[in-house]
């Protein structure tokens, strides 16, 4: 049956809609242009109602490897966030790191309808789909890791040439049923297997003498090359250092105009200035995103409160695996693909570190002009967990709100931020931006985000209200696909969602390649490791993203 949403105000900015009172109608899953009352029709009254897209999280650990990890470590973590979706409970809960079934609930509950996980690990890749089917009421993705695999490292160091790098590149990312791809630390995981502590961008690693630099921007031309909407997905040198600022504008200069997603860039801003040698680097990197149309970035904005760190970082992870709060902690290799570590941590506003981290990112939100290049995230759950978006919400659009916050935080790292100083407020047609509109884009998504005709019928309605946090945390009603999963916050309804995937061609050639690899260094037949479309979402299959030309 069509439904008509009718009375709201929406906000639709891909489509150029802002704040108009407008009907959205739906008919089979889809949105359709109004054909005008009549006929058989189901009426939804949206008046007092923003009614926007369902919301897209580009970055969010979600499923595999290290996620589980996290879960066998934060068991406490369950047992203080139990699961409260009556009727539709499964089993267990958390906040941290919750299981795939309070992920969609959880998701669900704030308008969320699409979900992507950033560090698909090939080894473990079929086990993370597994995972992402099993989560209710969102759509999926999984960026592939990439950048510190041997093969891919042997066929640069030896010189092989970029077409073989991109028919890896390509094997891959269909062999792994990913969309996009993901770098995390460029040659600094393999360089730790090697005793490597550190590694610069233009820092030779040991053993394959190759700088983070050539792997970037050979990976770069991959993907660009191949067509792949979504730019290299860039975890980058020295996470968490004091005056990796550094590092992060020179990686920013190093891209030879390919375009770049920095992601979680908060952890990256860092500068060494003032007597605690610890400041912000948060206006030099919002200055230079500025000038460069051809970065993105999401911010991984840190959130008060008990979390648990989970990154392919181990370099990382073993720098901070001290400071482990509850003191535990995990690091591990996966089938020598990438590294894992889980570090719990709880980020305190009386610490001066974790307030002025929480200042940072709340700056680069707020410094960065242009709303299409800059994603709302925590890197749940390393900056916090994603049930906090409501918070940060607010945060943005209330500079009172937000200036109240800054005074409680550590008296001297509120003399380090600028924070007080800057007057902007988001507003909701930023927000349906950065957490709708934008992510669809730079994914290639062209049915999400938006609700013009032919958008997937994921509809979203939020009471208009003055707290914002209040309105972003419990919508009135959330369709997803045109079905009605949430009503006034709580969960009515579980369906299933989809996975997206890009299949660039390869050469059959490194078909051959691979299967000689697989069994020479793997001991996996190659087959075995290709996930089938049939086993993706109980037979369902990907949904194709189209390349770029």
């Amino acid at each position: 049956m069509r439904t008509r949403v009718t009375g709201g105000r929406v906000f639709d900015p891909a489509n150029g809609i802002i704040d108009q009172v407008r009907d959205v109608v739906v008919d089979d899953g889809r949105v359709i242009a109004d054909p005008g009352p009549g006929g058989s029709e189901e009426v939804v009254n949206a008046s007092g109602c923003i009614v926007l897209a369902g919301g897209i999280d580009l970055h969010s650990h979600i499923a595999g490897g290290k996620v589980n990890l996290g879960r066998l470590l934060m068991n406490e973590d369950r047992a203080l966030f139990p699961e409260p979706f009556g009727d539709f409970c499964g089993c267990g809960g958390g906040r941290a790191a919750p299981t795939t079934h309070a992920t969609g609930c959880r998701y669900s509950q704030m308008g969320y309808t699409a979900v992507f996980e950033p560090a698909v690990v090939g080894a473990n890749a079929r086990h993370a789909h597994l995972e992402m089917a099993d989560i209710p009421n969102i759509d999926t993705g999984g960026f592939l890791v990439l950048g510190n695999d041997d093969f891919l490292l042997r066929l640069i160091a030896m010189g092989e040439g970029q077409q073989a790098i991109n028919d890896y590149v390509a094997w891959m990312l269909k062999a792994t049923q990913s969309c996009a791809i993901k770098i995390v630390n460029p040659g600094g995981i393999n360089a730790f297997k090697f005793n490597g502590r550190n590694l610069d961008l233009d820092e030779a690693g040991p053993f394959y003498d190759m700088t983070p630099r050539r792997i970037l921007n050979t990976l770069q031309r991959a993907v660009t090359e191949l067509g792949v909407p979504h730019p290299i997905h860039l975890h980058g040198c020295n996470l968490g250092i004091p005056g990796n600022v550094k590092t992060t504008l020179a990686t920013m200069g190093a891209t030879e105009g390919f375009p770049l997603h920095l992601t979680h860039i908060q952890f990256h801003s860092y500068g060494t200035e003032g007597d605690r040698h610890f400041s912000s680097g948060a206006a030099e990197i919002a200055e230079a995103v500025n000038a460069m149309p051809h970065i993105s970035v999401d911010v991984g904005q840190i959130m008060f409160g008990q979390t648990v760190t989970a990154s392919a970082d181990l370099m990382s992870q073993y720098r901070n695996h001290n400071i482990a709060d509850p003191k535990k902690w995990i690091g591990m290799d996966i089938e020598m693909d990438a590294a894992c570590g889980v570090v719990p941590f709880n980020y305190r506003d009386t610490s001066f570190v974790n307030a002025l981290q929480w200042a940072i990112g709340l700056e680069l939100f707020l410094l960065i002009e242009d709303p299409w290049r800059v994603y709302l995230t925590t890197d749940h759950p390393n900056g916090g967990p994603f049930t906090s978006y409501p918070h940060l919400i607010r945060l943005l659009m209330d500079k009172p709100f937000r200036d109240h916050h800054l005074r409680q935080i550590h008296k001297a790292a509120r003399s380090h931020t600028r924070l007080e100083s800057i007057s902007r407020e988001y507003t909701l047609e930023e927000i349906a931006v950065v957490t709708r509109a934008a992510p669809a884009r730079t994914l290639g998504l062209k049915d999400r985000g938006h609700l013009g005709p032919g958008a997937r019928a994921d509809v979203v309605l939020y009471e208009d209200q003055a707290d914002r946090e209040a309105m972003f945390a419990h919508p009135r009603l959330v369709m997803k696909d045109g079905e009605v999963v949430v009503v006034n916050g709580e969960i009515v309804a579980l369906t299933e969602g989809r996975t997206y995937a890009v299949h660039p061609p390869s050469d059959p050639l490194m078909d051959k390649r691979l299967e000689r690899w697989f069994d020479e260094a793997v001991g996996l037949k190659s087959s075995h490791y290709q996930i089938a479309d049939s086993e993706i979402r109980g037979g369902q299959g990907p949904e194709i993203v189209e390349l770029k030309p």
